[in-house]
């Protein structure tokens, strides 16, 4: 295929060169009725190339096919049989991938440490998780993938389940052995969901880890606005042989994305994909490069440890994504949460992840020298500020068997079902009603249908003390947790 064409970025400019007009949505018509306070903040070429997909940049029966065309190139891109864009974010494209699998075929085998989005899949569709186990690591307290050895052993105890899914990487970079995970399916016929929403790179360079479909898994789910150069929402989910059907994929799909989808977003990925193609072993080879030094750089300053063998060590991750720069600052007698806090308040600069003893810093094909300084003056300058800082509130971190609550119902029913608000005190032996999920990263410390343990809580009522947020449960402040009403 012609990687030089763009289709969904040409039709826009074609759109543009006609001066075409339309008496359709969006109604601000291309920013003319859009108020001059807001086109100044957002940008006037904002609203222009905001325009209807169907009826305005194609025409009403989409005969240009200019999606098509688009998610096309992208399949090729990353040697995928297919490509779906979606401007619902992973959140939509792993949700879809949950249903096309396993909705109305009972359990999926899923992997414990997954994100949140995937929660509200097995909600919509009540199928029964069967949590596979990943590698919990009680030094660190972060969660590694799960091992090959990890599924086969869940699926010897769950031979029926539809499909299985995994998170690679995870949210702090650390990533699966998909093969070897992919090859435990497929010898039962069973098909691979990954959620790669932090892999759109993956593919476009040899440096990085296994791109998910090089590796042979199924489905796999990208967020092109994580690793990549789209906006936020922008997904791809990708597919390959035959042990999930493209037409029910779509199907599920679109049960759930918008009618309206944006053209903008569209777009971007279009023109990521084709500068990926071109350009892409230059740009990601200048941020490993990057990167290399950035973790040398960090690792001399007093106080502060970038984490990279401990994370890839017996027992714990096949490989890491090592643009994501994973800094543990507990030697500056500080939490994650306080650091990233005072990086943002007094050297407005942004910290993608935190939790009680570290901060990430994200890198991509667009950083360069002056933003890694930019990142080593303001981490100079927490160091110095560091000491006069108050001592960080302690958390109960429990053992990773503490972690691990029993699941006794569907997570369907047991968010649809009779709930009621007791006080976080008397939750403990309750099922959970609602997920309550420490953001970020975003992995539920508790789902719908799991029983509540007292471990669980105290870690929880810690961290939100130690500057956990908190965004999803109905009481952000936990006085009281939503759990399945008892019948009397």
């Amino acid at each position: 295929m012609d990687h030089n064409e763009a289709p969904l970025l040409e039709a826009l400019d074609r759109y543009h060169e006609v001066d075409r007009y339309g008496f359709t949505p969006p109604a601000h018509r291309q920013g003319r009725g859009a108020d001059p306070r807001v086109r100044r903040i957002l940008g006037a070429d904002t609203f222009r190339s905001d325009v209807l997909a169907s009826g305005g940049l194609d025409d009403r029966s989409s005969s240009g096919a200019y999606l098509k065309k688009a998610e096309q190139l992208m399949a090729d891109a990353v040697g995928a049989e297919q490509a779906f864009f979606s401007t619902c974010g992973s959140s939509l494209s792993v949700k879809a991938a949950v249903l096309a699998v396993a909705a109305g075929k009972g359990d999926l085998l899923v992997s414990r440490d997954a994100h949140k989005s995937i929660t509200a899949g097995l909600v919509f569709s009540g199928i029964q998780p069967r949590w596979i186990r990943p590698n919990w690591d009680s030094k660190l307290h972060l969660a590694h993938p799960p091992s090959a050895g990890d599924v086969e052993e869940m699926w010897e105890r769950y031979p029926d389940a539809a499909g299985a899914l995994i998170v690679s990487p995870t949210p702090y970079g650390t990533c699966a052995d998909i093969a070897a995970i992919a090859e435990v399916c497929h010898k039962r016929g069973k098909p691979l969901i990954v959620d790669e929403a932090w892999g759109a790179h993956l593919p476009f360079h040899a440096d990085l880890p296994t791109w998910a479909m090089s590796a042979g898994a199924d489905v796999c789910v990208v967020s092109v606005h994580k690793m990549g150069a789209g906006f936020e929402q922008g997904s791809v989910y990708h597919l390959q042989g035959d042990l999930v059907d493209a037409a029910h994929l779509s199907e599920c799909a679109d049960l759930l994305m918008t009618t309206s989808p944006n053209v903008i977003l569209y777009s971007a990925m279009d023109g990521w994909r084709r500068q990926m193609v071109q350009h892409g072993t230059e740009l990601l080879d200048n941020a490993l490069g990057l990167a290399r030094r950035l973790r040398r750089d960090i690792e001399d300053l007093p106080g502060i440890h970038v984490l990279e063998d401990e994370l890839l060590a017996a027992e714990s991750s096949h490989d890491l994504d090592r643009l994501q720069v994973l800094m543990d600052v507990s030697g500056l007698g500080i939490s994650g949460y306080q650091a990233a806090d005072w990086l943002r308040e007094n050297r407005h600069v942004d910290m993608g992840l935190s939790d009680h003893r570290r901060i990430m810093a994200t890198l991509s094909m667009a950083d360069d020298d002056a933003t890694a300084q930019r990142l080593l003056d303001a981490l100079e300058a927490l160091i110095e500020a560091a000491p006069a800082l108050p001592a960080p509130a302690p958390v109960d971190l429990p053992a990773p068997s503490g972690l691990e609550l029993e699941t006794v119902m569907l997570p369907r029913d047991a968010f649809f079902g009779p709930r009621e608000d007791v006080p976080v005190k008397e939750a403990a032996g309750r099922i959970a009603a609602e997920q309550i999920t420490p953001y970020p990263p975003g992995i539920p410390v508790i789902l719908p249908g799991e029983r509540i343990s007292e471990a669980v809580i105290e870690y929880l009522e810690s961290g939100l003390k130690a500057g956990m947020v908190l965004p999803d449960p109905a009481n952000p402040s936990l006085d009281t947790i939503r759990v399945v009403r008892e019948q009397q």
